[in-house]
This record gives C-alpha cells, sequence and structure tokens, in this order.
C-alpha cells in the first residue's frame, strides 16, 4: 500500500477527525504535538476571518515546537473543507489554505477535481469522506489522494456499512491511503483497522472529552458516561443520516425513539460568517465507541492511552 510521505513516520497511526464546533487551534496543536495528525472543519473558525488567524497560529506553533524537538516533530495537519453547493465559503476558504499551504485537506459531501488540483498545485494532499465503494470510486477518479471509509458507528455524519465490507471492497482496487473512522476508540481498535486493510484509525468522538476540546463541560460529561446504546442514528438534524448522543436529545424535548425524517434539502452550510454556528448546535454528535472512554484527560494523556494500548496489542499478538 502506497502511503504519502507526509503521513509517514507519525507516532500512531492515527487522524484526529474534524469535529464540528469543538475542533480549534487548541485541539489541533495538542494532537499534532503530541503525534497524530489533528484537524479542524474550515467552518468551525467563523467569521471567515478568522480562518487566516488559525491557520497563522497553528503553523506558528507547530513550526516552534519543530525547532525546539527535531527528534520529535509535530505531526502535520488538516482542515475540513465542506464540498456542498450550500457553503458558500468554501472559495474563500480555500483561498486562505492556499496562502498557508496548509498539508492535508479533508473533503466531505461532494468531490470536485478542481479543489483537488488546487490543494496539489501548493504541495498537499486531499483525503475524501466516503460511505461506500461507489462515492470512493468517484473521489478517486476526481483526483483525491486518499480516502477516509466512514463505517457504522461513526459519529457525526456516518454510514450504514460494516467497517470489514467497506475496507475489503475498496482494497480490492484501491491501494492507496485509507483511513477507518467509526468506532474507533482504543490503540486495540486502531491496530484492528491495520488488520483490515486500512491505514489508519480515524478517531474522533475520544477527543471530545478532552481539557483542549471546545466543548461543553455537559458534552465532554455525556462522552465519559455514554455508551453505544446511546446513540441515536437520524437524518433529522442535517438531512444526512449520523449519530447522536441521545441525551441532548431528549434535553431538546424530542423523542429519541420517534424522531421525524429529515430532508436533504434542508442541509445548509451557508451564512458561514456569523459569530455562531446555525441550528441544532446543543444536538451532540457521538460515535459508538464511547463506552471506551472513562474520563477527560489531556490529549497527551489520551494519545500516551492510546499508544499503550496499540503496542500492547501488537505484543498480544505476537506482531
Amino acid at each position: 500500500m502506497t502511503v504519502p510521505a507526509i503521513l509517514k513516520n507519525l507516532r500512531l497511526p492515527v487522524i484526529g477527525s474534524p469535529l464540528f464546533i469543538i475542533s480549534g487551534p487548541e485541539l489541533v496543536i495538542a494532537q499534532c504535538k503530541a503525534g497524530i495528525v489533528g484537524s479542524f472543519p474550515a467552518l468551525n473558525a467563523r467569521p471567515q476571518a478568522l480562518l487566516d488567524e488559525w491557520l497563522h497560529r497553528i503553523t506558528e506553533e507547530l513550526s516552534a515546537h519543530n525547532r525546539a524537538n527535531p527528534d520529535r516533530p509535530a505531526a502535520p495537519f488538516a482542515v475540513n473543507q465542506i464540498v456542498h453547493k450550500s457553503n458558500d465559503r468554501l472559495e474563500s476558504d480555500l483561498a486562505t489554505c492556499a496562502k498557508w499551504q496548509v498539508p492535508i485537506v479533508i473533503t466531505s459531501l461532494g468531490a470536485r477535481e478542481d479543489l483537488n488540483t488546487a490543494v496539489h498545485g501548493w504541495g498537499g494532499i486531499t483525503l475524501h469522506d466516503v460511505i461506500d465503494d461507489r462515492f470512493a470510486r468517484k473521489a478517486i477518479e476526481k483526483g483525491a489522494d486518499g480516502l477516509i471509509a466512514v463505517a457504522a458507528g461513526a459519529g457525526g455524519h456516518a454510514g450504514r456499512l460494516s467497517p470489514f465490507a467497506i475496507i475489503q471492497e475498496i482494497r480490492q482496487w484501491f491501494d492507496g491511503p485509507l483511513a477507518l473512522s467509526g468506532s474507533i476508540a482504543t490503540g486495540d481498535a486502531v491496530l484492528a483497522a491495520q488488520a483490515m486493510g486500512a491505514d489508519f484509525g480515524y478517531i474522533g468522538s475520544p477527543f471530545i472529552a478532552t481539557t483542549e476540546a471546545n466543548a461543553d463541560q455537559a458534552y465532554k460529561d455525556g462522552i465519559v458516561a455514554g455508551k453505544a446504546s446511546d446513540i441515536v442514528y437520524s437524518n433529522l438534524f442535517t438531512g444526512v443520516h449520523g449519530n447522536y448522543l441521545r441525551a441532548s436529545i431528549e434535553a431538546a424535548g424530542m423523542d429519541p425513539d420517534n424522531l421525524p425524517e429529515g430532508d436533504l434539502k434542508t442541509m445548509d452550510f451557508g451564512g458561514g460568517n456569523g459569530s455562531k454556528p446555525k441550528a441544532w448546535r446543543d444536538i451532540w454528535g457521538s460515535g459508538q465507541g464511547i463506552g471506551a472512554v472513562s474520563k477527560v484527560e489531556s490529549v497527551a494523556d489520551r494519545v500516551d492511552r492510546l499508544e499503550r494500548e496499540y503496542r500492547a496489542a501488537r505484543a498480544r499478538l505476537a506482531l
């Protein structure tokens, strides 16, 4: 399998997924310093001008870390771009990413050849979210460098397929970088993802319960208290099916077991220049892997834990 140089030599084969509202410079910098890829959605920076400030800060702090720690350099970072027609910020956000030569761009909800070409033009790579083999093929045909297979159990927008199914179908024809998303919360699960054929584990929900995450304390506590059975799969909130914490739906006055169907036409990522994200900000996304999260801790401690688990799993299997 072929992995670009920028994704080699990570401390762990892990990419921290971009978390709506939650991922900001503090979380990304901590993840990268800990040796895993950190990422954030461009739309988290509101108004749009704030994206330039965030990228300046991330670039400068990681460069300073690398100068001070030449034997332990930071991992690269990624910016997530929503490639949906309602995202009226996309072109401006891409221009800002070009200014700072963002090393990795993660694209979601649409694949565009011109976007991939633009990222390649400044020396970056693109990874595209997919929920099945058909979308995976389209993404690669349009020039994406790698794929993120979003399987059942992933937080936020999630697919329905078993991780075994989606990985084996993609690996029949694609040998480039491939990350697996879906209930990965331990080092054991990262190794399992590699055993199935993925190069990286794509981890989101466990990083909500970290001190650097921009999440309400109640949200962090909900991740710690939650189990797989507390996750509700619904398309009501964005028009696309995703996984959410039951408690947050109940707190919004709705019955998690009787939610109406959503409408794809209601998906709207526009208005990104406002000071706050739009509707459903208090509906909390989460994957099914949160039963492995037992406390709120720093990113450094969480990655330390993941590494211990990963190495123990390898030793247990005599790898």
